[in-house]
């Protein structure tokens, strides 16, 4: 079969499109950010594209051709700077179903969504899914469609990452509501789900939670991960909600900058309800997903990920800090900076050069902060320092023995920089 997987980079695309190929399915994989994913599985073909343009019948049809079935694996949490929740998962899957229906043979439609009972909840995550799933429903058309709850593996994404990092905190386990409800399912049931809908061993209509015994809390899920990583056991800091509002703000404020915080609200709100298949709906069950990541044991890169996933935002709001502040301290005694270039320069070629880096450092801080910029601003960080090094032994020398060493302290801030830079993927 010729099948289409949309959000194939993903956490959940890419183990799904790679079951599939390796069922001798022709899999292409469509994703908005394809070139680490197109490097890890170059078996499948790979178009780029952002689903918040394919918001038309008209715009999928040439994706279409040839087609037998389409996996959706695409989503987001929150709207943000990179993401808009009504055209992905309302508008765009709207668009398809049309385009499907108007195709002499439909392709059938896979669609990965979410627990009904989330939207009590109340976010829009929810609400644009399940508008996109009644939809669906009375298409008329060939679909299925899968809600797993958690969605767990041997990598991690999201609040799987989060819930590691949680895990390995030291001395104790942080956790607000840890008596809450957390059905995991791991990724590789996912994928067999999806490839068994397409075999048709799920029945055309079928409409299933897709769940893991048994329901644990979350915190029996966190002690798991704690043990996995190799820890020793810890208390549980039992965290009033209260506690989470100051992070769940600032996670808010960072999506709207490009940055998908698993702290932000729509997760601390989904968390909070607890995620567990209800006791009346219909429900895939499936192996207990702790036993099979107990069999996949984890290494030092692990533990690395873990501790390095909380501190991530810190390296930035770091450098950006660190750069907004070096550039912004020389423009309250312009002339004064300036003088510190001494002959080497004339008093206005030293006021402009004093004016247009502390412009520059400033511009960078705040670019750093942008997700979609941040790559490029940390690559003219390095650039920059190293002007800075070289600039500053021809012109000022002297600078390399000042007592607070401004030429010395670049050689932290490049290290903190190459750091974010190697911790930056999100996938």
């Amino acid at each position: 079969m010729s099948i289409l997987v949309l959000g194939a980079s993903g956490f959940i695309g890419q183990v799904v499109s790679q079951t599939l190929c390796d069922e001798g399915h022709a899999v292409t994989g469509l994703g908005r950010d394809i070139a680490r994913a197109s490097a890890r599985l170059p078996a499948i073909a790979w178009i780029a594209c952002d689903l918040a343009r394919l918001r038309r019948a008209a715009d999928w049809q040439p994706l279409l051709e040839g087609a037998t079935a389409v996996v959706n694996c695409a989503g987001a949490l929150q709207d943000g700077l990179r993401d808009d929740l009504a055209a992905v998962q309302r508008d765009a899957m709207l668009a398809l179903q049309s385009a499907c229906a108007e195709r002499a043979v439909p392709p059938m439609i896979i669609q990965i969504s979410a627990p009904e009972n989330l939207a009590a909840a109340g976010t829009r995550f929810i609400d644009t899914k399940l508008e996109a799933d009644t939809a669906l429903a009375r298409s008329g058309l060939a679909h299925v469609i899968l809600r797993p709850t958690v969605v767990v593996g041997r990598n991690a994404y999201g609040g799987t990452a989060l819930l590691r990092a949680i895990a390995s905190t030291p001395l104790v386990l942080p956790l607000v509501d840890p008596h809450s409800p957390l059905n995991a399912v791991h990724v590789a049931d996912v994928a067999r789900a999806v490839a068994d809908a397409i075999a048709g061993r799920i029945p055309s209509g079928s409409d299933l939670v897709v769940a893991g015994r048994p329901t644990r809390s979350l915190e029996k899920m966190a002690r798991f991960y704690r043990a996995w990583l190799g820890l020793k056991p810890a208390q549980v800091l039992r965290l009033p909600a209260m506690a989470a509002r100051p992070l769940t703000l600032l996670a808010d404020l960072a999506g709207r900058l490009g940055w998908r915080s698993p702290l932000r609200s729509t997760a601390i709100r989904i968390s909070g309800f607890g995620v567990a298949p209800a006791a009346d709906r219909e429900t895939l069950w499936t192996s207990d997903p702790l036993i099979r990541l107990r069999g996949e044991p984890a290494a030092a890169q692990d533990l690395w990920f873990s501790r390095l996933y909380l501190l991530k935002p810190l390296v930035i709001l770091t450098l950006s800090l660190f750069w907004i502040t070096s550039g912004s301290i020389p423009l309250l005694a312009l002339t004064r900076t300036a003088g510190l270039f001494g002959a080497g320069l004339s008093t206005d070629t030293a006021l402009a050069v004093t004016l247009a880096t502390s412009l520059l450092d400033i511009a960078l801080g705040l670019a750093v902060l942008v997700q979609p910029f941040a790559r490029r601003a940390l690559l003219a960080m390095l650039a920059v320092s190293f002007a800075y090094l070289l600039g500053g032994t021809i012109i000022q020398p002297a600078l390399w023995l000042d007592p607070l060493g401004p030429l010395v302290k670049i050689f932290p801030s490049i290290a903190l920089t190459l750091c974010a830079l190697a911790i930056l993927e999100e996938r």
